[in-house]
C-alpha cells in the first residue's frame, strides 16, 4: 500500500510503499477513502524531536477485523481516529473509537463532521453554555471552529462571535474572506486577532489557539465567564486575571471522553448526525488532496488559510 511518512523534524513528507497492516485484538483494518488533516498533527511534524506516525481522522470501508472486534462487519463504512499510520491507503482503527457512517453521508463528510464536531460539541458542553448566553470561538474558520459556531447557534446561544487569524493590516483580503465565511455560518460578527477590540464581553470562549492569544481570549470574558481550552498550543494564564472577574478556565480533551465515557461519546456522535440530517450543521471542506500532495495540505493548515476541513483522498 501507499502511505505518507517523513524522516526528520519538519519533513519533507513523502509517499512510500509499505505492507498492509494486520489488525490486532479489538482493531479494524479500514480501506481509507478520506483522511482528515489536523493542526495538532501538522505541529507534530514541524516540532516533534523525533518523527511521529501520521495519524488522525479516517473514514472508509472495513476490510478485516481483529480478534474480539465484533461491532462491525467487512464492508461496513466507518470513521474513527487512527493512532498509527493514517495517511495511507489502509489504516487500523480501535473498534471502541470507531463509528458507523450513515447511508446518506459520504466519507469526506464523515471526516469533516465527526471528530471535529465531537470536539466542538464537547467544548460547548464543558463551557456549560446556557440558552441566551454569548459565546466567542477562536480559530472560527477551522475544521473544529466552523462547526462550533454552528453548534453554538443550534444550542440556543444568544450571540455568537468568531475570531480568526489574518494577514497584516496592509493585506486584509484573506482576513475578510475568513470573516465572511464565519458570518455565513451564523455568527453575528467576526474579528481578527489583532483587532483593537473583540466587542462586548461574552459568557464563554472556546479557544483552539492557546499561546499568547490566551490573554486576549480571557480578556474577552465577562465576569463569571468560562474559557474552554482545547488547543495543542499551550499557554499561560495569570491567576490574578481569573480572580478579578471570577472567571474560569476549563481544559477539554476528546480522547478522555472517548476512552472514559463511551456512552457520552456515542450520544454526542448521534446528536451530530441528527443535526446533520436536519441541515442544522453543515461541515465545510476547504480542499481535497492526494497522498502525494500531503505537504501542500499541511501548508494550508500552517498558513491558517483553510475555510473548514482539509482532507486527503488516498
Amino acid at each position: 500500500m501507499r502511505r505518507v511518512r517523513y524522516e526528520s523534524t519538519g519533513g519533507p513528507l513523502f509517499v512510500e510503499e509499505a505492507p498492509v497492516p494486520e489488525p490486532g485484538p479489538g482493531e479494524l483494518l479500514v480501506r481509507c477513502a478520506a483522511v482528515g488533516v489536523t493542526l495538532p498533527m501538522v505541529r507534530k511534524v514541524a516540532e516533534a524531536a523525533e518523527p511521529v506516525q501520521l495519524g488522525g481522522e479516517v473514514a472508509g470501508e472495513v476490510v478485516a477485523a481483529g480478534e474480539g472486534a465484533t461491532r462491525f462487519r467487512v464492508g461496513d463504512r466507518v470513521t474513527g481516529l487512527c493512532f498509527g499510520h493514517g495517511y495511507a491507503e489502509f489504516a487500523l482503527l480501535h473498534e471502541a473509537m470507531t463509528s458507523p457512517i450513515p447511508d446518506d453521508a459520504d466519507a469526506v463528510t464523515a471526516v469533516a463532521l465527526v471528530r471535529s464536531g465531537l470536539v466542538a460539541l464537547g467544548a460547548l458542553e464543558a463551557a456549560r453554555l446556557a440558552p441566551g448566553e454569548s459565546v466567542l470561538v477562536t480559530a472560527a474558520a477551522s475544521g473544529v471552529g466552523h462547526l462550533a459556531v454552528q453548534l453554538a447557534r443550534a444550542r440556543g446561544a444568544g450571540r455568537v462571535l468568531g475570531a480568526v487569524s489574518g494577514p497584516t493590516k496592509a493585506e486584509t483580503l484573506a482576513g475578510r474572506a475568513k470573516a465572511d465565511f464565519v458570518r455565513s455560518l451564523g455568527a453575528d460578527d467576526c474579528m481578527q486577532y489583532d483587532d483593537d477590540s473583540w466587542g462586548d464581553p461574552v459568557d464563554c470562549v472556546l479557544d483552539a489557539v492557546g499561546g499568547d492569544l490566551l490573554t486576549s481570549a480571557l480578556a474577552a470574558l465577562a465576569p463569571h465567564g468560562r474559557l474552554v481550552a482545547y488547543s495543542s498550543g499551550g499557554g499561560t494564564v495569570q491567576a490574578y486575571d481569573l480572580l478579578v472577574g471570577a472567571k474560569s478556565v476549563i481544559g477539554f480533551q476528546m480522547a478522555l471522553i472517548a476512552r472514559g465515557r463511551p456512552d457520552l461519546y456515542e450520544q454526542w456522535r448521534q446528536d451530530l448526525w441528527r443535526l446533520f440530517a436536519e441541515g442544522t450543521v453543515k461541515p465545510a471542506v476547504h480542499g481535497e488532496f492526494a497522498l502525494e500532495d500531503a505537504a501542500a495540505a499541511h501548508a494550508v493548515i500552517t498558513s491558517r488559510a483553510n475555510l473548514g476541513k482539509v482532507v486527503l483522498r488516498p
